[in-house]
């Protein structure tokens, strides 16, 4: 949902006037809509005094607005950090933020809530712009010197504080890394206070972001804040093949998407029978081949017939195994295919032939008529008709 303040003039943004980085709806990293924006609070009721402020790659943290600011979404402020001070952009006010603190779990009187400085001034902006202009070239370094040192290590991110007084190199790793004396190069290299954080794969893909295999930016990257687990019985229940190279996302996990439609296919299991369940007949034993959950059909085969293969519907299915537990006699399957083959209505009916390419040609006759009748005409000789 684009904002509507977001109309561009001769390429430069009209409303936030950030060049793509808007901050008042989706052009950010995990942004919200606020959709509260136009309720007015009820008299004498006081407006929630905690704002979220965005850092780099989809950071967020929660702030007390202690200085009573008017703040709007897309602000940017300079925020208490230890040491010194940050600066980041409002991207939640109002009685919403209220509502992603109790989702998040974080108390108002918590000493993780910092205070809000000020709104930002153009040195602070100046300085925020002219170190974040330097995090590639030293994120490069970086890289550099951990490989010198042999460090079993991938350093992914590098982020600045507002004021240059620190910077946090985000990195992976599969086991502990000793870098006390990584760090003690870093300092003496870049000149500044060194943090180092270990992430995991799946937040270094949403900090780095990407294109997905549908072809869309990843969830992790622009919407989605909870990584849950993703298993391989999510793809065996939507009939999905388990090839690790298309079930694996860009950080080499399996695809959190996996998890979106399963709800749907599990419901709609309910009515399937279990694949391992066999058919009893007198023609013989038949066993599961495949399911289509979408059309609710299942195809079954005879031990030892393998190559044919009989479709039946799923209540059809159930209805064979009843009479199995009971014990009653069942002809074969065939007889219930013929059943389905009867019920089935076809689609789509070519009543008038619109689906023939040469439909609009004339027959080959006709057109020698009709070039016949034109020359007599000339001629001023009667036609055979007449």
């Amino acid at each position: 949902m684009a904002c509507s303040s977001c109309s561009t003039k001769d390429g430069q943004p009209k409303g936030c006037k950030n060049n793509g980085t808007c901050g008042t709806d989706s052009c950010n990293k995990l942004s919200v809509f606020d959709w509260l924006s136009n309720m007015s609070m009820p008299n004498g009721v006081e407006p929630f005094n905690y704002v979220e402020v965005r850092f780099k790659n989809g950071r967020k943290h929660f702030f007390k607005n202690t200085e009573n600011l008017s703040l709007s979404m897309g602000d940017v402020v300079a925020v208490e950090a230890s040491p010194g001070h940050d600066v980041g952009m409002v991207s939640l006010t109002g009685e919403l933020v209220r509502v992603q603190m109790k989702k998040k779990k974080v108390k108002t009187d918590s000493e993780e809530v910092l205070k809000i400085y000020r709104k930002a001034t153009q040195k602070d902006i100046d300085v925020w712009e002219e170190v974040r202009g330097r995090e590639e070239a030293i994120k490069k370094r970086a890289r550099e010197i951990a490989i010198r040192l042999n460090l079993s290590m991938k350093i992914s991110d590098i982020e600045f504080q507002g004021d240059a007084s620190k910077a946090t190199f985000y990195y992976t790793a599969d086991d502990r890394v000793d870098f006390r004396q990584l760090i003690k190069e870093f300092a003496r290299e870049f000149n500044t206070r060194i943090e180092m954080r270990q992430i995991g794969l799946r937040q270094e893909a949403a900090r780095l972001g990407g294109i997905g295999s549908c072809g869309r930016e990843l969830c992790c990257s622009t919407w989605l804040t909870d990584f849950r687990s993703v298993s391989t019985s999510a793809a065996r229940y939507q009939q999905l093949s388990l090839n690790p190279q298309k079930l694996a996302g860009q950080c080499g996990k399996l695809k959190c998407c996996l998890n979106y439609e399963l709800d749907s296919y599990l419901e709609a299991l309910k009515t399937f029978p279990r694949t391992d369940t066999k058919l009893f007949t007198k023609k013989g034993t038949a066993v599961c081949q495949k399911i289509d959950i979408f059309q609710g059909v299942l195809w079954y085969a005879y031990e030892g017939e393998w190559m044919n293969w009989h479709k039946l519907t799923a209540e059809q299915a159930n209805k064979i195994i009843a009479s199995n537990r009971k014990k009653e006699d069942v002809g074969s399957l065939e007889e219930f295919e013929v059943q389905l083959q009867i019920e089935e209505k076809p689609d789509f009916n070519n009543v008038v032939g619109q689906d023939s390419l040469t439909r609009f040609d004339k027959p080959k006759g006709q057109q020698k008529k009709h070039k016949s009748k034109k020359r007599r005409k000339r001629k001023g000789k009667p036609s055979k008709n007449a």
